[in-house]
């Protein structure tokens, strides 16, 4: 009976130390995968300027916080600016950009990776005037009206674009476009009309609500613009850190970066289209 009793202990033991050393196995295996995966270095990320608040204040911090070992850099302007500079040699990992047709171009030229394209966000132009004026705008077209008007740039600046496109369909571009200043990016806009440098300028929604030294006289008419504004985001076809950068990439394409993106007032473009 002793007997019994103690080879059964023994098969115990021996199972017990069977599964102990299992386990430290497969501890073992997923340190050194997590060795093996470990996303280090840094990540160039080249981005609409309308897009800079978002990144800095919350998504890039979280990012980090998630990757320790992986630090984002910024760079934000225009996207045609942005464009040409990638064109010249930055060495962005991720491009995202204001406008589908700075990221088509560089797609075309090969620069992009075209299977990480991705139509993510959408958002609104809309005219402004200083929160202090005195003078009276009703809706959109009123632009008509003012004296000086701040604009973004029509050959770089997709807000410009955007800009043309709506007071053209309106009827109102060579009227308006005689009278305005042209900025080098949204940024540079939505700040001459909040210093009263203007009447008023055509921004982007969002920008319109980072600062209460403007206030919102109406969206762009329905119809004016022939498709929405449209964010695409993709990683660059030779991007210097590709690892970081499909890490960076899956964060920021995220439904926990997708709230983040619509509480700065943009809107998930994969959900309303």
């Amino acid at each position: 009976m002793k007997k019994k009793i103690l080879a059964g202990m023994i098969a115990a033991i021996m199972v017990f130390s069977l599964v102990g050393c299992q386990s430290e196995e497969k501890k073992e295996e997923t340190e050194t995968k997590k060795e093996e995966t470990k996303v280090e270095g840094t990540v160039t990320l080249a981005a609409a300027a309308s897009l800079e608040y978002a990144f800095t204040e919350k998504l890039i911090p979280e990012f980090e916080k998630e990757y320790p070992d992986v630090k984002v850099e910024g760079v934000y302007d225009s996207s045609g600016k942005l464009q040409q500079q990638i064109e010249a040699g930055l060495g962005a990992d991720i491009f995202f950009s204001a406008a589908e047709k700075q990221m088509n171009e560089l797609n075309d030229e090969g620069m992009i990776d075209s299977d990480t394209i991705l139509n993510m966000l959408e958002n609104k132009i809309v005219l402004i005037t200083p929160s202090v004026s005195d003078k009276t705008f009703a809706s959109f077209e009123d632009i008509k009206n003012a004296g000086t008007v701040a604009l973004g740039d029509t050959a770089s600046v997709p807000v410009g674009q955007y800009s043309q496109e709506a007071l053209t369909s309106l009827g109102l571009w060579e009227e308006v476009s005689a009278k305005a200043s042209f900025g080098t990016n949204v940024t540079e806009v939505l700040n001459w009309v909040a210093e009263a440098s203007a009447d008023c300028g055509i921004v982007y929604a969002t920008d319109a609500a980072t600062t209460d030294k403007v206030k919102v006289v109406a969206e762009a008419p329905e119809g004016s613009l022939k498709s929405p504004v449209l964010y695409p985001a993709a990683i660059t076809k030779d991007a210097p850190n590709p690892e970081a950068a499909k890490a960076f990439y899956d964060f920021i394409t995220s439904d926990e970066a997708s709230e983040v993106f619509e509480s700065y007032g943009f809107s998930d473009y994969r959900d309303v289209k």
